[in-house]
């Protein structure tokens, strides 16, 4: 969905909402949607949002409304986004793919319900008491992201077994992620006798520089940490790892598609259609802290065999047995 096209719908709800015997529009839930990008972005992940909330019954422009706030890629700005839509005291803030963004909310309201999606333990950052029993005001999904780290780093260990040196790339704004990333990474690499490089990128300039950084040590791999402004940004991140011979691996399949070498992870489009669900079922008058936080688990492994040749690279065949895709 473009930038414009959710503009166009946000300003047309009103006249698709019926009007009251009074000439008074019925009043609609407002919900608050906090997006780590922009609607150009995240189109997949906003109609996997918007359909779990339709499957509850709720349609944006019918019977209801929807806030929306774009970081447009800056964790920074999060807290700042958050505490506009407290300030709008809507019905439920729902920030799948974002941690800042629900940290952010969280410290600023004990009241209104926050529906979260994330690949980080929302127990250990604080955001619940446990996962069957949330507690307080947040609840939602669950997908395993940096647990997959030392995987990734495994299975481009198979793949170019000769290599002696790895490397990492986190985003240093999201320090909820990057910092577990690297330190799984680093207790992975040692396991397998490898010396692991930490790189840094917040900015499309950043992420271009990096590979020319990478050249220079001689890393015979790239695992690309599970962060949300590296995930919308995958085609970049693809063409690069094409253009400079990278071997590489993310953990959504996109970025197999785009030209990197693997993925392996779960279906964050989903976890947005799950917390999408939720919201629904919150505006219905469930508690947050009664939902308990669901677990996305299903776990792919696609591999672009296109790249293996362009790169000189031969799976092995236990491995390539293993995949639930391969892309020729």
């Amino acid at each position: 969905m473009r930038r414009r096209d959710v503009i166009k719908l946000l300003g047309g709800a009103t006249a698709a909402w019926p009007i009251a015997a009074n000439g008074q529009q019925p009043a609609v839930p407002v919900i608050g949607f906090l997006g780590t990008d922009s609607p150009d972005l995240l189109g997949a992940r906003l109609r996997a949002f918007h359909r779990g909330l339709s499957e509850t019954g709720f349609v944006e422009g019918r019977n209801l409304a929807i806030e929306y706030r774009w970081a447009e890629g800056r964790n920074d700005r999060m807290p700042a986004l958050a505490a506009e839509l407290v300030r709008r005291q809507v019905a439920v803030i729902a920030a799948p793919g974002s941690t800042g963004g629900a940290l952010a909310a969280k410290a600023l309201t004990t009241t209104i319900p926050i529906v979260i999606a994330t690949g980080v333990d929302p127990v250990k950052e604080g955001l619940i008491a446990s996962l069957n029993r949330p507690g307080g005001n947040v609840t939602g999904v669950t997908l395993l992201g940096v647990e997959l780290g030392p995987k990734q780093l495994q299975l481009l260990h198979e793949v170019i077994p000769t290599a002696t040196s790895m490397a990492v790339l986190v985003n240093p704004t999201n320090p909820a992620i990057s910092e577990p990333t690297a330190n799984e990474l680093r207790a992975a690499a040692r396991t397998l006798g490898l010396e692991l490089h930490v790189l840094q990128a917040s900015s499309e300039s950043e992420i271009d520089s990096t590979f020319a950084t990478l050249a220079q040590l001689r890393a015979g791999g790239l695992a690309i940490a599970p962060d949300v402004f590296f995930g919308s940004r995958l085609q970049q991140l693809g063409a690069l790892t094409l253009r400079h011979a990278m071997p590489a691996i993310h953990q959504f399949r996109a970025f197999a598609a785009a030209g990197g070498l693997m993925s392996y992870g779960t279906d964050v489009t989903d976890a947005f259609r799950l917390a999408g669900a939720y919201t629904g079922r919150i505006l219905k008058g469930e508690k947050a802290s009664d939902l308990p936080v669901q677990q996305v688990t299903k776990i792919e492994l696609v591999i672009n065999m296109k790249t293996a040749k362009a790169l000189g690279l031969t799976f092995p065949i236990t491995l390539l047995g293993r995949a639930d895709e391969v892309i020729e």
